[in-house]
């Protein structure tokens, strides 16, 4: 009895924690649902899909496929692992892969992920570990639809509604981490999957702490209870001494992602292009970056990230001209006696977009345009402000994929409910060109279609596109085994040991 008392606390003693932060509750740890970073996050590590992306984000490799390939343009195969667990000991087989792709298209739920598969004609279980999926044209995405976490059938082939499931906020995936405890505004805990197919993590669990404020955030790093966290660039260049480079190594890279100002284009006082173009002209992105990212940024010139295939580099960015703005303000009616008036919302999960917001402010005032600001909790912010297209403009941005599907964000019929096209933004040519690359196989006339949209959407402004940030991510230099690559650092985290 001594003996295995004796056990357990050395076992106990030696367990390990990886300790993080994320910035807000989840809304639904369900990957198909998952549309908020916190949910996306966190989700991450409790499910799988059947392909991802290579540690560069270059190549597409198996996840719960052993093997993927196209047997012509429009009939993909997946063969799967076997011996894959759930968490709850059941066995992962292809009819939850059928399952969770019915989910995807049913009327049940409503899912910006669902468009991925708009083209699919059908998918068919073969047997119980190969899949068919019959395309009705060749698609350009279509296999990085499939890497969308799949949802256990066995658990939820008669639920309901989904929408508002227990399942979202008591999971059951595939994944390295199986959720242990769900404390909102607290911690969320993950514990290590003892039977995942590619090894048990070595580091037993994970604990995110929900902290709002990021000037707690960053002090909870600064004393070592964080492990890992991002540092912003002020901090990172103002109030970081010799001691903080000792216990922790920095990895610093251009993010996959950018910040704009959208107008809801529903709205009739944005409707008028003389006014957006007025608004571009007063902002002076340069200085915006240079304030609040000292280099550790760059200014977005447009909706495709430099270095894709999309980016169009002959677009530059538009130079500050308060005179022309001005001009084209006076032109559609607005004058000191009359000014254009407008309201920014953003939310206080980003620790520098209320001063981005602030700075917008100041530089539109010098135009005569008058703008208040409203800075809301992010799960508000999202449900009550985002989605219902509540808005004058939101600050906001956007997380893409090397491989950018401007349908999401871009084409009219992305504007529902559950949809990215946020703004409402409705350019019959953008729609016309978007569809046509929908079954472009051929990567340089994808290309070309892509530079041309981009130049388009840049000139009718339906955002200000603002920067893209580097993340600065510290790591306490007692977490070992990281190997930082393209595609960032978390790629072998089921191989990561903290000391």
């Amino acid at each position: 009895m001594k003996f295995l008392f004796l056990l357990a606390l050395s076992c106990s003693l030696f367990a390990s924690t990886l300790h993080l932060a994320t910035s807000s509750n989840p809304s639904r740890l369900n990957p198909i649902l998952a549309t908020d970073s916190s949910s996306s996050e966190i989700a991450g590590f409790l499910f799988n899909g059947l392909v991802k992306y290579d540690k560069d984000s270059k190549e597409i490799i198996g996840d719960l496929a052993k093997k993927f390939y196209f047997v012509d343009d429009t009939t993909l195969i997946f063969e799967l692992k076997e011996g894959v667990k759930w968490h709850d000991g059941e066995s992962f087989d292809a009819q939850d892969v059928l399952f969770t792709y019915q989910t995807l298209i049913s009327d049940k739920i409503a899912s910006p992920y669902s468009s991925g598969f708009r083209f699919v004609e059908s998918v068919t279980v073969v047997d119980r570990y190969k899949i068919e999926v019959k395309y009705k044209q060749p698609y350009f995405k279509a296999l990085e639809t499939w890497m969308m976490g799949i949802l256990p059938e066995h658990i939820l082939k008669d639920e309901q509604n989904l929408m508002n499931s227990q399942f979202n906020t008591h999971p059951i995936g595939t994944g390295a981490y199986k959720l242990e405890q769900l404390e909102y505004s607290k911690n969320i805990i993950l514990a290590a999957f003892d039977e995942y197919f590619e090894g048990r993590p070595k580091i037993d669990t994970i604990s995110f702490h929900v902290i709002a404020d990021s000037m707690t955030r960053f002090l909870m790093l600064k004393s070592s209870q964080l492990d890992i966290g991002s540092v912003e660039p002020m901090a990172y260049e103002r109030q970081l001494k010799k001691e903080f480079f000792e216990k922790f190594n920095i990895y610093e890279k251009i993010t996959l992602s950018y910040t704009y100002l959208g107008f809801n284009l529903r709205k009739k006082k944005f409707q008028n292009s003389d006014v957006r173009e007025a608004l571009s002209l007063a902002i002076n992105r340069e200085e915006l970056v240079d304030i609040l990212f000292f280099k550790h940024a760059k200014v977005c010139s447009g909706p495709f990230l430099p270095g894709s295939a999309a980016f169009n580099k002959n677009v530059k960015v538009p130079k500050q001209d308060k005179e022309e703005a001005k001009r084209l303000l006076k032109k559609a009616g607005y004058d000191a006696s009359h000014p254009f008036e407008f309201e920014i919302v953003t939310s206080n999960s980003s620790p520098i977009r209320p001063y981005a917001a602030q700075i917008l402010q100041h530089q539109l005032k010098q135009i005569g345009v008058v703008v208040k600001l409203r800075v809301m909790e992010w799960q508000a912010f999202l449900n009550m402000v985002v989605f219902p297209h509540k808005f004058d403009a939101v600050l906001l941005g956007w997380g893409l994929s090397p491989t950018p599907d401007p349908y999401l964000f871009w084409h009219k019929d992305s504007d529902k409910k559950g949809g990215f096209n946020l703004v409402g933004y409705n350019n019959p040519k953008v729609n016309s060109m978007i569809e046509a690359s929908q079954a472009m196989i051929d990567r340089e006339k994808l290309s070309k279609i892509w530079r041309e949209m981009f130049e388009i959407i840049v000139h009718d402004n339906p955002y200000l596109f603002l920067y893209i940030p580097n993340s600065i991510t510290a790591v306490n230099k007692n977490v070992k085994h990281i190997e930082p690559a393209l595609g960032g650092i978390w790629h072998n985290y089921i191989r990561w040991e903290k000391e």
